[in-house]
């Protein structure tokens, strides 16, 4: 019997807006992938309106921009009626949320369950608050009719089968990958970093999400400093001055500013230089459901200095420096360490190398279409 060949909608609402974050990543490069390997299926690419225009349609990849910045208009008319018009087969909604009236199979990438859990802190803006009262409310009922859950790392898969424990025949870990990007540079484009000396500071993204840890980090490169024979500067990426001298001031942290280099906006086809010129990465989160930035760090020979919480155990294993991110002196005495042992930052460089490399777009994407080939199969 011939195989039929199929209409998938990808939804991927904010890969064309300017600045991304993680889950943006993840479809953009899975759909990238995906592009390489499925010559047979049509697909249909539904994003939002933005600035960046990312993707390329190629013969059979189709994109469709449905026009409306309210995500809940988006999702929950725009992207059904685009399904009946175009006739679809399936679903991939790839961010955790998905429409409630379904006519034919969803699979749901689930990144994480995070917004059903208590939260961490207290920094979220309204904005962020209402997609947290949206996520509580929508996803449970979404996840009574999908078909397929795709989530990134069999530490997230245990915490939403403890919550769902109806999804445990449907749902399975997929990893995301490294973008061959990510690599050692021997020349660098932007002058910010070409003028900085190579291996000269701490990186740290400045993302403010409390589960980020940033006044933890702050603290201990306080007394990072104190203890240092060398004293090396932290550039903080992706945070701006008046939050930064906030949180200085609450944390009567002011003596440590000549040490900071700022860097409000760093575009993310750039990160590869940030992370080739730093001495090492620190990635002391609390939370994290996969944590592709330190393999990222990793495949630059960049070490990285993380936390021994969530799924980071299981995406890094041995190719790191392990902290316990709620204990200040646990993240100085890492840095300590890693700056003061040449041999234990060479081996982590050799097995960041090793570590990273396991990590691929393609077999993400290979992976994501047996999934759609299964779902289709039990129709």
């Amino acid at each position: 019997m011939a195989k039929k060949k199929k209409i998938i909608v990808i939804e991927a609402q904010r890969i064309f807006r300017k600045n991304k974050h993680g889950m943006d990543f993840v479809a953009l490069e899975m759909i990238r992938s995906l592009q390489q390997l499925d010559w047979f299926n049509q697909y249909i690419i539904a994003v939002g309106p933005g600035e960046d225009h990312c993707l390329t349609a190629t013969e059979n990849f189709r994109i469709v921009v449905l026009e409306s910045s309210n995500y809940l208009v988006w999702e929950q008319v725009l992207l059904p009626r685009l399904l009946k018009k175009e006739q679809a087969h399936l679903l991939h909604c790839t961010s955790n949320t998905a429409p409630l009236r379904m006519h034919i199979p969803l699979v749901l990438t689930l990144h994480d369950i995070i917004f059903m859990e208590k939260k961490i802190g207290n920094n979220a803006s309204t904005y962020q608050n209402l997609g947290r009262i949206y996520r509580r409310w929508i996803v449970p009922r979404v996840l009574k009719r999908v078909h397929k859950v795709i989530t990134v790392s069999d530490y997230e898969q245990q915490n939403i089968k403890a919550a769902f424990p109806q999804l445990s025949q449907h749902i399975i870990t997929v990893y995301n990958g490294v973008s061959p990007r990510f690599r050692q540079l021997s020349s660098f484009s932007d002058s910010r970093f070409s003028a900085l000396e190579n291996r000269s500071y701490w990186l740290l993204l400045g993302n403010t999400d409390p589960k980020k840890n940033l006044k933890n980090t702050l603290c201990a490169y306080a007394y990072y400093l104190q203890e240092s024979a060398f004293k090396k500067k932290m550039l903080l990426a992706d945070l701006d001055q008046e939050h930064l001298d906030q949180l200085l001031g609450e944390l009567d942290l002011h003596a440590i500013k000549e040490y900071l280099i700022l860097e409000e906006y760093i575009a993310h086809d750039l990160l590869v230089e940030v992370y080739n010129k730093a001495f090492a990465f620190l990635y002391p989160s609390i939370r994290e459901s996969f944590g592709l930035p330190l393999l990222e760090a990793m495949a630059c020979g960049t070490p990285v200095i993380t936390s021994n919480t969530s799924a980071i155990p299981e995406v890094a294993q041995d190719a790191v420096v392990y902290i316990d991110p709620s204990d200040i002196s646990s993240i100085g005495d890492g840095m300590l360490k890693l700056e003061n042992d040449a041999i234990l930052y060479k081996t982590l460089v050799g097995k960041g190398f090793v570590r990273s490399a396991q990590f691929d777009w393609n077999q993400t994407a290979a992976k994501t279409l047996d999934i759609y080939e299964a779902v289709h199969l039990s129709k």
